[in-house]
């Protein structure tokens, strides 16, 4: 079974960066398409930005596009968010999942299309 440990959350002011790393065991990662997400206090999960198992296909929420990016190295079995000008909205709990495909391209921003999830890591954003 696969896990995913979430790091590199924190506090950090309005306009700050912020990268998040997603480690992973197991043999699967380099064949699993891998996604994070974003969860406030009394909101639904937002999907913030997926990768294809090569790397090759990228895929961002509206929200994070232009100020997130999403990579990975399969030879660390870890994925990567590099948050770029941060807002008080950015605040949440972040979450990273993944799901073994057969697929080079798979990517989505569905959360029923993951199978397994990181127990994620807080970010919090002061103005």
């Amino acid at each position: 079974q696969v896990q995913l440990v979430e790091s590199g959350g924190g506090l950090v002011q309005a306009g700050g960066s912020l990268r998040l790393s997603c480690a992973a065991s197991g043999r699967t990662f380099s064949n699993s398409g891998m996604g994070w997400f974003r969860q406030a206090p009394g909101k639904e999960r937002e999907f913030i930005a997926a990768i294809s198992r090569s790397g090759g296909e990228t895929q961002y929420g509206d929200s994070v596009k232009g100020r997130f990016a999403i990579s990975r190295d399969n030879a660390k079995n870890t994925v990567y968010l590099q948050m770029n000008s941060l807002k008080p909205d950015d605040t949440a709990v972040y979450y990273c999942a993944g799901r073994v495909t057969t697929t080079y391209s798979w990517t989505t921003a569905l959360t029923s299309g993951y199978n397994y999830w990181g127990q994620g890591t807080q970010v919090t954003v002061s103005s």
